[in-house]
């Protein structure tokens, strides 16, 4: 492969010519404490960290990103650290999906407006790995993402407990009168025990596993557990790869092909992984100009198994999955269902990646044979509820509830949910749908983790644990349950789930790929006659902007001047 000259990295412009500028640039370097033999002709490796004291799930990286650091300057590159906005799924309201296009515009504007000649990406926790993925795309400069890692295991009384999806479990079962303060302070207590995201197979082990089968990151990367020491090991060697990248000019439009995003949605299928995958790699393959439907996922679903038996969907969790050969021995497993031959960020094809990468535990990535589904847990709904599509997980739902019909009780928001929810007057019983409207893209705003919607406490006492529910919400990737998400259009605009009323019966046949409002379509009109649109919740500032330009789950979320590779111009460095 061609190898650029010093003359032809893209940071020559700052720190090489014969201009004023260019003087200033070095003089300032030298104000950093380097001399110029250290920074000048090296490729500038510029490290995104998203570490936050209120991101624990990234509260490491400022020690990985020192790892990083060292492996640029064996590699005789010039590594600089530029921190960029944390997106902390556990603290950040009103939804972390609300910011996710900040940190992607922030993540491209910082590439495009800093002398750097490659990226490492630093993230992990749900909504960064998407952003900083989509700002990359945008700018096309060589890049590779550095996963976080998931958390090492949760703990309470000799019992393995696995975040998000054990709370739901344990918290459903406090309300029911099953378990006590003390066992819940216990739980509280045991369920998070180091840095690094959830260790369930939930939205961020779903989304590093992407960048991971994308080609963007180095093998194995995404199933490293954030304190293990291959993790340090795992850094510094990004970091030496990414000098390599710059050398080489490897770029994501070189590796984001349209083949790469078909093999991301086969993992996400056979990691029975989170829904919330659909919507960021609809919106990341936008980025790259490849185009990624609703219908791509379903079709995959119909013939992908799920291999991985791991929480919400299964019994184990990620430090199992990585021990029993992580991602590269799954997909060694489903090798025929992948494109092969295509490049990746370590300098070999995807079939060397994950050529010779043994399971050495069937129990966790299960044989073909004997898959933990045959069919790719997610599917996708469509009917006069939703035109544009809906999404479950049906593998992590009560098998009865994939084919139901109950009478819709409705809730107009979040706050209006657990406002009436335990209403001993509601009108509610196991069979019933529930129904959350004003959840979307613009109504939540931000399309809020709210698709699990709470089972009301008088039938968690009568053992009920799971129920149809239905909104254009999205939920956790470590919640479960029959829960129709993503209904598209969203209430907000106008879409079907606006018209519906207490009593309506709703219909889920997942089978079928159904979902519908069986109502009559002449009672239909008069409500969408007689419907107005809610008022506007922003009125200044990023919010205003997001609600003007953010587009529908189906189309990704993304903002609809963003779509597309390429575009902006280089800065003027004279």
């Amino acid at each position: 492969m061609q190898r650029l000259t010093p003359e032809q990295l893209r940071s020559h412009r700052w720190y090489g010519t014969d201009s004023l500028r260019s003087f200033s640039h070095r003089a300032r370097t030298r104000q950093l404490g380097l001399a110029a033999e250290e920074h000048m002709g090296r490729p500038v490796v510029g490290i995104l960290n998203t570490w936050s004291e209120l991101n624990p799930c990234h509260i490491h990286l400022r020690e990985r990103a020192q790892d990083v650091k060292r492996g640029v300057w064996q590699a005789g590159g010039y590594p600089v650290e530029l921190p960029v906005m944390s997106l902390s799924e556990t603290f950040q309201k009103p939804t972390t999906m609300l910011y996710r296009n900040l940190l992607a515009m922030e993540t491209e504007e910082m590439l495009r407006s800093y002398p750097v000649d490659a990226a490492v990406l630093m993230g992990g926790c749900d909504k960064t790995t998407p952003a900083l993925l989509m700002g990359a795309i945008s700018m096309d400069l060589p890049s590779v993402f550095v996963p976080c890692g998931p958390m090492i295991p949760g703990s309470y009384r000799g019992e393995v407990l696995g975040s998000g999806s054990d709370m739901w479990r344990y918290w459903a079962d406090s309300k029911a009168g099953l378990v006590g303060e003390e066992q819940m302070r216990g739980v509280e207590e045991g369920i998070a025990r180091s840095p690094g995201h959830c260790m369930t197979m939930g939205t961020a082990s779903t989304m590093t596993s992407v960048a991971e089968v994308l080609g963007m990151t180095l093998p194995g990367a995404a199933s490293i557990p954030a304190v293990a020491s291959a993790h340090n090991r795992m850094a510094a060697a990004s970091g030496r790869r990414a000098v390599e990248l710059a050398w080489q000019d490897v770029r994501p439009s070189t590796v984001l092909t349209a083949g790469a995003y078909a093999d991301a949605v086969t993992a996400v299928l056979a990691l029975g992984g989170s829904s919330n995958a659909v919507i960021h790699l609809v919106a990341m393959a936008r980025r790259s100009g490849v185009e990624l439907t609703l219908d791509d996922f379903d079709r995959a679903s119909r013939t992908v198994p799920v291999l991985a038996d791991l929480r919400p969907s299964g019994a184990y969790v990620m430090e199992d999955f990585y021990l029993a050969g992580g991602l590269p021995g799954l997909l060694n497993r489903i090798a025929d269902l992948l494109h092969l031959d295509r490049p990746t960020v370590a300098g070999c094809t995807m079939g060397e990646a994950i050529g010779g990468a043994e399971v050495h535990d069937d129990r966790v990535i299960r044989e073909r044979q004997d898959p933990l589904s045959a069919e790719g847990g997610l599917a996708v709904l469509r009917g006069n509820l939703a035109p544009d599509g809906a999404v479950i997980k049906h593998v992590a739902a009560d098998p009865r509830l994939l084919a139901h019909t109950g009478p819709a009780v409705v809730f107009d928001g979040h706050r209006d949910l657990m406002r009436r929810l335990n209403d001993e007057s509601l009108p509610v019983t196991a069979d019933s749908v529930l129904v959350l409207r004003g959840a979307g893209p613009r109504g939540g705003p931000g399309m809020p983790e709210h698709g699990m919607l709470p089972i009301p406490d008088r039938l968690l006492k009568e053992g009920v644990r799971d129920m149809l529910r239905v909104s254009d919400a999205r939920m956790s990737g470590t919640s479960y349950g029959a829960c129709v998400l993503h209904v598209a259009p969203e209430s907000h605009v106008g879409g079907p789930l606006a018209l519906v009323r207490d009593g309506d019966p709703i219909t889920l046949d997942v089978a079928a790929r159904r979902l519908t409002l069986d109502v009559p379509e002449e009672e239909l009109a008069r409500r969408r006659a007689a419907w107005t649109p809610p008022a506007t919740v922003y009125r200044r500032g990023y919010g205003s902007l997001y609600d003007a330009h953010i587009m529908q789950a189906d189309q990704g979320c993304d903002f609809d001047f963003l779509q597309g590779a390429g575009g902006a111009p280089e800065p003027d460095t004279e």
